[in-house]
């Protein structure tokens, strides 16, 4: 019998498989979803971009701080800054031969270096401590810090939607487990009838009553029968490897599943799932931080064409002894403004691309929440889908076993030949593999609903209540 309708549930391939170990660790859904939470490596990236994302928003904030910075220098001058006497008028326009004798003798006796004063050393020592703060910068600052916190907001919901997703891998995973160790139990059932069957046909053989032919048509079902379970048992192996790796377990131990396959007594109803999907959805979340970050680049840009007005104040530490030094104030501080009048970073071009970049987001939300609406119409159907199938297959399930019922009682009669008896185990067999897949797909497309709106709780209450249901059933 072919499984190949299951055959997808394997969700991690890997090139060889070992055999696993018999014991067992029995595990609720909602004790993997906490371990899921605690050790995805995914989840630990992504919550880092949003610290991350935090971080650059606490350095935004210091944008609204004074800078102080200490500051040094050594300058090696030419030639020392000096001023001559000699070079100033009147003393510049006098001629001493028209002076009187005595008084161009006293000027001719003066050295030159006395009409020399120097202001400065030819090597310069500084030190000073310097500050500046931004009082006014046409609203860049505040624009930027607002970018700084929409893209932590962005991130939260990147961490948001990678949860979700994560969410329903570990269903597709967890419930892949369940599903393939009943597959195995329905070979298991199916090897196990053929190996009666092909006995009593052993035995009617012996005694005349069927031809040879019966016979091999007998071991041929049981031998197909054994390599579909074989088959079985390592998709259901692969099913068990893939969520070992998911929840960072070894898979040398077989994992168990307690919380089984399940029906909703009602459908979720379709409008209030869809409202709460429109109205929180990450995505839609994601794309509102979007359109705010590009707001802001709008108002950034728009405020380059703003003047900037700032304090500054400068305090010197350390001087040099010159004339120079000493008629410098120790300290200084002002206002200071700058207009920009003509710059090299295309302002109007930057302009315009942020307004895209707004009106960008905005089409994609609108166009995302037409996508979201559609994602839940389609997951809704699907989970009614399910459901009648799995509804019409009871009433097949019921016709199949009636009818191997009949089938094993003919033949046993000698009014039946061993092909009608094989197929009839078939039919059945076909049948629970069926229902089973439908099951499955139902889980799957109510995960889907409830990742979709947030309502991941619901999900898991319902896990919880299933299993609840199943020990008690058991307990009976």
């Amino acid at each position: 019998m072919k499984l190949s309708r299951v055959a997808w549930l394997c969700l991690l391939p890997l090139p060889c498989l070992q055999p696993l170990a018999a014991s067992a660790q029995p595990i609720s859904f909602t004790e993997a979803w906490q371990q899921v939470l605690k050790v995805s490596d995914k989840l630990q990236a992504q919550s880092q971009e949003v610290n991350r994302a935090k971080g650059e928003e606490a350095a935004g904030e210091s944008l609204n701080l004074p800078s102080l910075s200490l500051n040094g220098s050594y300058t090696h001058l030419d030639k020392p800054i000096e001023l001559d006497l000699r070079d100033l008028n009147p003393l510049a326009s006098l001629d001493p031969a028209t002076l009187p004798p005595a008084l161009g003798g006293v000027l001719a006796g003066i050295p030159s270096s006395m009409f020399v004063t120097p202001f400065t050393e030819q090597d310069i020592f500084r030190a000073s401590l310097q500050a500046m703060w931004p009082i006014y910068t046409g609203g860049q600052i505040t624009a930027a810090q607002g970018i700084h916190a929409a893209m932590v907001a962005e991130k939260q919901q990147e961490l948001q939607l990678t949860t979700r997703d994560l969410f329903t891998q570990l269903v597709d995973r967890y419930y892949a487990v369940d599903v393939t160790k009943a597959l195995v139990n329905t070979q298991t059932e199916l090897v196990d009838s053929f190996t009666k069957h092909l006995d009593h046909a052993l035995a009617l053989e012996r005694e005349g009553q069927i031809a040879k032919v019966e016979r091999l048509n007998a071991q041929v079902a049981l031998d197909s029968a054994k390599v579909n379970l074989g088959s079985a048992r390592r998709q259901h192996e692969m099913a068990v490897i893939a969520l070992s790796r998911m929840l960072q377990q070894s898979a040398t131990a077989l994992l168990e599943t307690q919380s089984s396959l399940f029906l909703l007594p009602h459908a979720p109803s379709l409008g209030d799932v869809t409202q709460v999907t429109l109205s929180q959805h990450p995505a839609l979340k994601l794309l509102e931080a979007k359109e705010a970050q590009a707001n802001g680049l709008v108002s950034l840009e728009q405020g380059k064409y703003h003047p900037t007005v700032f304090l500054f104040g400068n305090y010197t530490l350390y001087e040099d002894d010159s004339l120079f030094s000493q008629i410098e104030p120790d300290w200084i501080v002002g206002v200071g403004v700058k207009v920009p009048l003509l710059s090299r970073d295309g302002r109007s071009g930057k302009v315009e691309a942020a307004k895209s970049a707004l009106l960008q987001a905005r089409y994609t939300k609108a166009q995302t929440r037409q996508d979201l609406s559609l994602l839940v119409d389609q997951s809704y159907r699907q989970l009614l889908q399910a459901e009648e199938e799995v509804t019409a297959l009871d009433t097949s399930l019921e016709l199949a076993t009636e009818n191997l019922r009949l089938r094993d009682i003919a033949f046993n009669q000698g009014l039946s030949t061993s092909i009608d008896r094989v197929d009839a185990e078939l039919k059945l067999s076909g049948v629970k593999t069926q229902q089973l897949a439908a099951r499955y797909r139902y889980v799957q497309a109510y995960a889907r609903l409830m990742a979709i709106s947030g309502q991941l709780d619901e999900f898991i209450g319902r896990t919880a209540d299933s299993r609840l249901m199943q020990e008690t059933n058991n307990a009976r």
